[in-house]
Formats: C-alpha cells, sequence, structure tokens
C-alpha cells in the first residue's frame, strides 16, 4: 500500500518495567510469585466524576459490564497500599532516577516540578480504579535512518495487577505485579510506515536497555500503538508484546481502515440503514438444530433479531486476514454483553440453521434479500444488551471507521477492547506532594549516563575483540553486565567464548528443550571459574549448562561428577591418548602426519568436555613423530 498517499500516522507508547528494589509507592519487592497466595479480597469498581464533572466513556462501558474482581495477595510481599487500604506512600527515588535517566538519553528536557495524577481504569487491573502516574519530561527525539522521531513525553507510573483468570461474572487478579514501577514513553505521529514503527520501538528498547536498570523477558515491556489515516480514525491498539509484530500490525490496521472506508461508501451508496427496533423471534426457532440456539432456549433464553436494511453481502465481507465486518459486530456483542457470538444472514445457512429456518425469518420480519439479520441467542437481557452494541456498531459502520481501543492479537489482527479513553478520566492525586525535580539531581544523572548501544557495540570489538555481529547480540543481551564483569573477572578466558556461551550456546539448549531460566548468575559464574581453573574444558559447557538446567540445586563439581566431564591433567590425556595411537598404530604408520584428523576425532570423542581441545591436538602431533 501507499502509505504516503494514504497519509497513515502511527505513535507509539512504549510501557517498560523498571528493575528497582521496591515498588513505587510502597516499600514491597518488585517480585512475581507462582506460589499460593495468602488471601483474597471481592471487589466492585465505579465510575466517578472526573475534575471536570465528566465520567469517562472507557470507565462508564467497563461498569456497566457489571464484573466483579478477586484480588490475591501475599502477607510478605504485597501489603496495605496495593489492596487500597492506606495511602500510597513517598514515590521510590530510585525508580525516578532511572526514569530521568531515560529521559536524558532520550533527549528530553525534564519538568522543573512533577505532579502525581490519577488516571481513571475500571477493568479491575487496579483496586483503587485508578492509575497513579507522573508525568516527568517532554519534547524529546530519538534518530532512526528516516529520520528524527519526536518523544512528546515520558512518564512514571505503576504497573497494573496481574490477571490470573475469569470466571461467571468475576474476574482474578493477582497483586504480586501492581505497582511494579514502569516508564510510559509517548511518541508523535511521526511514523509513516509499519516498518518505521518497528524501527523506532526497536530503538526506544536499546536505549531501555542501555541503562541497564531494565527488567528483562516475556511481559516486561509492552507496546500500544496508535494508528490513522486520512477519512479514517484514531485507534489504538494495546498490548503488543513482540517487537516482531508490529509491523504487522500497523500493515493490518491500515488495511482493516481501508476496507471499512469501502464498506462505508458502499452502504452509503445503497441507501442502507439501521432499524433499531428488536425482535423476538423464539418461537421460530424452537425446532431448530443449532446447538447454541437450542441450548439457550432450554435454558429459558430467548432468540432475539435485529435487521440492518441493505447490507447484505457486505456483513461477511472480509477486512482483516480472517476477520468480517461480522466479526467487529460480534466483538462489541461479546465485550458489552457477555455473550458467545452472533449469526448473521450473510453466513446462513450454516451452523444448524437451514434455509427454511432462514426463510421463515425473513417472512416475519419482511426482511429482504438485500437484507442482513442479526440473531443473538442467550438470556433475554443480554441479547438485548448485544443487539443493542451491534445497532450501535452497524450505525458506525456507515459513518465509516469509528475510533477505539482494540486489544492485539498473535496473528497481527485486533479485536474491540473498549471506547477511545478521553480527558475526563485524569485528575489529580491528593494523597502525595508535587515532586521537586532539582538541577544538581539533573546534573548528576547526567555526569553517569550509560554508554548508547552504538557506542558500546564499537568499544566491544575494539576492547574485546569481538565479530560486529558478536558485539551487537551482546549489546542487546539479558546479559550484557554479567559478559563484561566475568571479562574483567577470567582474563585467562578469551571474551569471544564468554559471549558465545551467553548469546549462542544458552539459546541452543533451549531449542533441545532444556530450561534455561533455572540457570542463574552464579551458575555461569561457577562455570567460567572451572573453565578458568582448568577442571573443565570448553568443549564441556553445553553439558554443564544442560546440568544446572536439571539440577539447579547442584554446585558445579557435582555436575562434573554427574556429566563424567572432570578435567584430567596433561598425564592422564597423553596416556589416553597414547592407547589410541596403539589400537590404530597401522593406520599411523601408514599415513603418518595424515593420521591426525582421524586420530582427533577418536580422541575428543573420549575427552570432550574433560579435555582442551587445542591441548589435545598438540599432544597428537607430538605422539604421532613418536611412533613413526
Amino acid at each position: 500500500m501507499d502509505y504516503e498517499k494514504l497519509g497513515l500516522k502511527v505513535g507509539l507508547e512504549i510501557h517498560q518495567q523498571l528493575n528497582t528494589e521496591r515498588k513505587l509507592f510502597c516499600h514491597c519487592p518488585t517480585i512475581l510469585r507462582d506460589d499460593e497466595p495468602d488471601g483474597e479480597i471481592l471487589r466492585i469498581l465505579r465510575p466517578t466524576l472526573s475534575e471536570v464533572g465528566e465520567i469517562d466513556r472507557a470507565a462508564l462501558l467497563e461498569a456497566r459490564k457489571g464484573k466483579k474482581f478477586l484480588y490475591q495477595y501475599y502477607n510478605d510481599s504485597t501489603c496495605l497500599v496495593e489492596l487500597d487500604e492506606e495511602p500510597p506512600h513517598e514515590p521510590s527515588e530510585e525508580a525516578l532516577k532511572i526514569a530521568l535517566e531515560v529521559a536524558l538519553l532520550m533527549n528530553m528536557k525534564p519538568v522543573d516540578l512533577a505532579y502525581v495524577m490519577r488516571k481513571i481504569v475500571i477493568d479491575g487491573s487496579n483496586t483503587s480504579g485508578f492509575q497513579r502516574t507522573i508525568f516527568l519530561a517532554r519534547d524529546g527525539y530519538v534518530e532512526t535512518e528516516d529520520g528524527k522521531v519526536r518523544i512528546e513525553s515520558l512518564c512514571l507510573e505503576e504497573d497494573a495487577a496481574r490477571k490470573v483468570e475469569e470466571r461467571e461474572g468475576i474476574v482474578v487478579y493477582n497483586l504480586d505485579r501492581l505497582g511494579i514501577p514502569l516508564v510510559e514513553i509517548s511518541t508523535a505521529p511521526d511514523i509513516k510506515s509499519p516498518k518505521m514503527a518497528k524501527d523506532v520501538a526497536k530503538r526506544i528498547g536499546e536505549i531501555l536497555r542501555a541503562t541497564g536498570k531494565v527488567k528483562r523477558g516475556i511481559g516486561t515491556i509492552r507496546q500500544d500503538i496508535n494508528i490513522s489515516i486520512k477519512d479514517g480514525a484514531r485507534v489504538e491498539i494495546k498490548g503488543v508484546s513482540e517487537l516482531n509484530l508490529i509491523d504487522k500490525v500497523v500493515e493490518y490496521e491500515v488495511l482493516r481502515q481501508v476496507n471499512l472506508l469501502k464498506i462505508r461508501d458502499e452502504l452509503k451508496s445503497r441507501g442502507a440503514y439501521v432499524i433499531e427496533e428488536i425482535y423476538d423471534v423464539t418461537d421460530l426457532f424452537k425446532e431448530c438444530k443449532s446447538r447454541i440456539i437450542k441450548r439457550a432456549i432450554e435454558r429459558g433464553g430467548k432468540v432475539k433479531a435485529i435487521i440492518l436494511k441493505k447490507f447484505s453481502g457486505l456483513v461477511g465481507k472480509e477486512i482483516q486476514p480472517g476477520r468480517r465486518l461480522g466479526t467487529e459486530f460480534s466483538d462489541r456483542a461479546k465485550v458489552i454483553a457477555g455473550v458467545g457470538g452472533i449469526f448473521h444472514t450473510d453466513e446462513l445457512p450454516n451452523y444448524g440453521i437451514t434455509d427454511e429456518d432462514v426463510k421463515k425469518l425473513r417472512e416475519r420480519l419482511k426482511a429482504e434479500e438485500e437484507d442482513t439479520i442479526i440473531i443473538v441467542a442467550d438470556e433475554e437481557e443480554k441479547a438485548i444488551k448485544a443487539l443493542e452494541a451491534v445497532i450501535e456498531r452497524a450505525k458506525e459502520a456507515i459513518e465509516g471507521v469509528p475510533e477505539e481501543t482494540r486489544r492485539a492479537l498473535d496473528d497481527g489482527t485486533t479485536s474491540y477492547l473498549r471506547p477511545l479513553p478521553g480527558a475526563a478520566r485524569m485528575y489529580p492525586e491528593t494523597d502525595i506532594p508535587p515532586i521537586y525535580i532539582t538541577e544538581e539531581l539533573i546534573n548528576e544523572i547526567k555526569s553517569n549516563l550509560p554508554e548508547l548501544p552504538e557506542e558500546k557495540v564499537e568499544r566491544f570489538i575494539k576492547e574485546y575483540k569481538l565479530s560486529e555481529e558478536l558485539a551487537k547480540k551482546m549489546v542487546l543481551s539479558y546479559y550484557v553486565d554479567l559478559f563484561e564483569e566475568l571479562c574483567k573477572e577470567f582474563k585467562n578466558i578469551k571474551p569471544t567464548l564468554i559471549a558465545k556461551t551467553l548469546e549462542e550456546t544458552l539459546k541452543e539448549i533451549r531449542r533441545e528443550g532444556y530450561n534455561i531460566e533455572n540457570i542463574k548468575e552464579s551458575h555461569l559464574r561457577e562455570l567460567f571459574k572451572a573453565l578458568s581453573e582448568g577442571k573443565l574444558a570448553k568443549e564441556g559447557i553445553p553439558e554443564v549448562l544442560k546440568g544446572f538446567c536439571e539440577m539447579p540445586e547442584k554446585e558445579i563439581d557435582e555436575i562434573l561428577e554427574i556429566k563424567g566431564l572432570k578435567g584430567l591433567s596433561r598425564e592422564e590425556v597423553e596416556k589416553i591418548i597414547e592407547e589410541i595411537i596403539k589400537e590404530n598404530i597401522e593406520v599411523v604408520k601408514e599415513k603418518k602426519e595424515k593420521a591426525l584428523g582421524m586420530l582427533m576425532g577418536r580422541a575428543m570423542a573420549k575427552l570432550r568436555g574433560k579435555a582442551d581441545g587445542k591441548m589435545v591436538n598438540e599432544i597428537l602431533r607430538s605422539k604421532i613423530k613418536e611412533f613413526i
């Protein structure tokens, strides 16, 4: 697609957890738990008027769902702040400094006085019904190969509670994640293509990792993407967790908006409109073979229907891969009313609904072939609520592209989440005084700014003699700081071997199915210490790492013993090599030095992990000369 002609504008909001000792507004640790919680509390959240006397439309929608929220807590790692039973404590100074460091690395201007704001969120992800956020810096930029992209703002805020499961009418959250500090970085809508969106996110991610003070792993960084095209609308897509998905999400959203505009034009040319009356057609479906409809009626539910005049053929039209306009209608019904889905005549007969069923339905409603009928079978209140949502979405289809917040799916497509929030969601936090950002603090941070990734790559090539490719991998690695520490501690080990172990060997054994999450930094230090002291040959590194994956509680000496990798002395290696030469003496006498390759293979089969390959080669060459 010609993105310039389409007037594509993209802005990113990047949320990154900070690796601090305590949470943002209390002194609880920033750890996630997988053990049983100590207790749980049940809450219902309701929207309130903002400072301007309005209720935010996104909050209002959440309240209408009527859900209850169950919060799991721990006595030793969550407190009354997370439970909203105690006012917040002073913000974490450590988190504040990290956030300001990130801001300065992106050429931003910190504020002099920072105010804590409340952002209304009543989807249950925060016990208080709002998220606390601190606006810290503005007017920065990052450089990309497509030019500068402005960074409009950087905020320091608390992460949300972790969703565990959803039961009938109850959403269960764990409070371990609630309050972990994160930075929210918002770009201007300067991004003009899907590839540029991915490149900008990658660049910001590199700057964040350069600090060495952000958390790593799945769920620690999340990207929200704001996308619009000419004649379309601004749509916010939440929760893109994979960098490699960003360009596809942008591409698919542009495709969706282009197709919705084509549908709009077709609907207008037909003179399409929506009849707002909801009809009860339960009696027509009493003998219907559809299991969904049969089950709904047996449970005392109703079958309700609406007519979309002159929509025929367009509700079933694909707008994203595998998603149609009818999917958009279904999303609204599911989110707002909690029904399982909808039926529409563009896809019938199907699902046990016959031609005869459709014919009777059209006759009852006096609907023409050019009309689309939408059907919902569920509890009467839910069915009506679902069809009211479909009516609203169908009206929006006639107008074009609705502004809304959508959820990113694993394949790059999106689904409806809620209306786009408005300004009515923000108001001041009354429990925390303003924070003074002094010139002395900024100067202190400026004097200790870390290297940017490209500077570190250049240094790694010069100082550690890494290849450019390996240097780039290492700079972006979770283990970058450990790499430098190990290089300084074990000067007799080549930095290239340390880097390849951390960046390549670990990934190789993970692909083999080993759980490398069991490997701690202490294990890696033990590994390289054993290597440095000659207890282990470099060929044994993969097996030792596998041993730590399987038996993380064991010491390295135990792993070496179990794996049969205890290093041999030179005398022991010489003895084994002499035996190998004697076993193959005829070949040695015939081929002389040319037998080295064959002998080396047989020697390493016996000595791999127990002796250094270089030493084995050296001894072999010497011993061959003795025997010939």
